[in-house]
């Protein structure tokens, strides 16, 4: 028998010496492996005798970041990396400011949503949702998570929505930012921000002026002050009005530069006017006067 054909008949009694010295180099390299396994199911039987508790429940009680997307302190955009308690999350931050009962149950079913828009006369009645580390992820989305093509109401992620109440002069939490800009599809259906198409007619204005939008903490109502049409320009572009660009007033020139520019815009007078210090909403669809086109309605806060 060759030494070839006796390493696959290792259950035979009679072998020849040329098979025996195989047998003997070829021992090691059996056995070496199977001390390996060995020491590793050793070692893992001493770390379970060891382990406290099952491994699923200490992760559970480990994962304890923010929800993606509500505003704690509003100092961050995304994930908060700090120590907080299951309160402070579910319930804002530890001034003991909670949310109100019907935002906290979808806030518990979608930590992404921001807030609840409303506009009398038309089908918008629908969340807002906002994902920091995604502002895009809910153009086909909805609530769910579900893909949609009409997706969901979004808020700009530089947008500061604010997590006290003004009655407490915000004590309570943190100031909302200067403006808040919403965006939502144009669907031929009306769904979604279809519906602002009629804020193009002066008459349709002064009947439906107020938009309600409830934060988590709080209901706000803003009155119409500008419906004007704009558009999305090149990064290049400086010499031009960006109403999107524009978030915080951190002087009344940069406060002047917006408000004074919605006016120059507007399709009709509303007969509404501003001043620094007021706070606003900006709703944003897509318009088709020209190419990136842009249907804009800003309302001044007076709730």
């Amino acid at each position: 028998m060759s030494n070839t054909t006796n390493r696959y008949f290792l259950g035979v009694v009679k072998l020849n010496v040329p098979f025996r010295v195989e047998q003997v180099e070829l021992a090691p390299l059996v056995f070496v492996p199977v001390f390996i396994v060995t020491i590793y199911i050793l070692a893992g039987i001493a770390s379970l005798l060891h382990k406290p508790e099952p491994v699923k429940e200490v992760a559970e009680e480990t994962k304890m970041e923010a929800p993606t997307g509500i505003q704690v302190n509003n100092t961050l955009k995304g994930s908060v990396s700090g120590e907080l308690d299951e309160d402070d999350i579910l319930f804002g931050t530890d001034t003991g400011e909670d949310m109100m009962p019907d935002m906290a149950e979808l806030h518990e079913k979608n930590p992404d949503v921001i807030g609840w828009l409303k506009v009398d006369g038309m089908v918008i009645d629908y969340p807002v949702m906002q994902r920091m580390d995604n502002e895009d992820y809910y153009l086909d989305r909805d609530f769910d998570g579900n893909p949609s093509t009409a997706g969901s109401l979004i808020m700009d992620t530089d947008s500061v929505v604010g997590d006290g109440t003004k009655a407490n002069d915000y004590n309570d939490g943190t100031k909302p930012g200067t403006n808040l800009i919403i965006h939502g599809h144009n669907m031929r259906n009306g769904s979604m921000f279809g519906d602002l198409d009629k804020y193009r007619k002066q008459d349709f204005e002064k009947q439906h002026s107020i938009i309600k939008f409830k934060s988590l903490y709080e209901e706000r109502e803003y009155e119409i002050v500008s419906v004007f049409l704009s558009q999305v320009y090149l990064a290049k572009q400086t010499d031009v009005f960006k109403y999107y660009k524009f978030f915080e007033a951190e002087n009344k020139d940069q406060f002047d530069y917006f408000y004074n520019n919605i006016k120059k815009l507007q399709m009709y007078d509303t007969g509404v006017t501003a001043e620094y210090g007021d706070e606003f909403i900006t709703l944003s669809v897509c318009a088709y006067h020209v190419e990136n086109g842009r249907l804009v309605v800003v309302g001044k806060r007076i709730k």
